[in-house]
């Protein structure tokens, strides 16, 4: 679970050692690969008619801006537990809102960063519209947040618990 405060990540252990794995997978073994898969694409003759080595130098870029993407928001991690059930939305819960008051009309996910993202729940980044505008508020209370036409939609915070992975 993560919770964005500034430029500082929250993460529980397991994310930490979940985003770790990766980075170390991806600076290590599949930098070996991805530099195997170019010399021999390279070997292969004229390169501005090799599809081979184009796809391998693009599949390269990709894994290098993932590999400083993951270093960044580990140097800027912080390590902790999950937020405590106490009613408020924060980083780290599984939200349950009603859009416009309507009870019937719900929506539950996760309010994390997309490095936490699942397939088990919807996720929005604290960052998102609709994250910003629940953030901070408390079980009961109206949050508005702005639709991409710049219009103002309201929701009602039902339920903020911890996620449970």
């Amino acid at each position: 679970m993560t919770q964005t405060s500034e430029n500082v990540t929250w993460l529980t252990q397991e994310a930490y050692n979940q985003l770790r794995a990766e980075l170390d997978y991806l600076s290590g073994p599949a930098r070996t690969e991805i530099a195997a898969k170019i010399a021999a694409a390279r070997e292969e003759g004229d390169l501005r008619e090799n599809g081979g080595y184009h796809a391998a130098k693009e599949e390269q870029g990709k894994q290098e801006l993932r590999v400083r993407q993951l270093t960044q928001l580990l140097e800027n991690a912080k390590v902790g537990e999950a937020p405590a059930a106490d009613g408020m939305v924060a980083p780290g819960m599984v939200v349950t809102i009603a859009f416009d008051g309507d009870e019937d009309d719900t929506l539950d996910f996760l309010l994390a960063s997309r490095e936490y993202a699942s397939a088990d729940i919807e996720t929005y980044s604290p960052q998102s519209p609709l994250g910003s505008g629940v953030n901070g508020k408390k079980i009961g209370e109206d949050a508005q947040y702005e639709l991409p036409n710049g219009k103002l939609a309201s929701v009602k915070i039902l339920k903020a618990e911890p996620y449970k992975g």
